[in-house]
């Protein structure tokens, strides 16, 4: 049986997570879930709209003038996240990638970005495998509505649910680590 309790253990004490911040170059994050609220409106044609915070948008330019890229990891493969990512200006979008840990190599070759140089954010199951990968040397972060098995799997839990601002309070918190608070 899996266990949904945190895995406290797993986070490292505070000064190992502020190290840890000074050296991240990309914020990886899903999308649905944790840039949207995981809804989507459907018309005849399919899926037409999504809704997105500028919030987390204003994340993604305080992480970019910080030196930090911001690139997004999903399963879809969306002309909507398309344009998100064009609006935010973002040098990447992994769409499509359902095993998102065992794209992680193709994630580093691509950004030139080492496992220790990388932030995830996701909420769902399909999540748990970069979050693994990732949780030994970069940092993971969930959304206050992740799933449970997220959750435990994160060194941070947002108070904000996904679409709501969790992105930016994960960026907020890597800009504090890097400056030691």
């Amino acid at each position: 049986m899996v266990s949904l309790a945190p895995r406290l253990e797993r986070t490292p004490p505070s000064f190992a997570l502020s190290e840890r911040a000074r050296r991240i170059k990309f914020v990886l994050t899903d999308c649905d879930g944790v840039l949207t609220d995981g809804g989507v409106y459907y018309s005849a044609e399919g899926e037409s709209l999504k809704r997105f915070s500028v919030r987390d948008g204003m994340g993604v330019e305080r992480l970019r003038r910080a030196g930090i890229a911001t690139a997004i990891v999903t399963g879809e493969d969306s002309g909507v996240v398309r344009q998100r990512a064009k609006k935010l200006d973002l040098p990447f979008v992994f769409g499509g990638i359902k095993d998102k840990g065992a794209h992680l190599a193709t994630i580093c070759e691509t950004t030139g970005a080492g496992p220790e140089e990388l932030a995830f954010i996701g909420d769902d199951m399909n999540d748990v495998s970069i979050l693994a990968a990732l949780g030994p040397h970069g940092l993971t972060a969930a959304p206050a509505d992740a799933m449970p098995d997220v959750l435990a799997e994160v060194h941070h839990r947002c108070a904000a649910a996904g679409g709501h601002g969790a992105f930016r309070e994960f960026a907020e918190w890597i800009l504090k680590l890097r400056e030691g608070k």
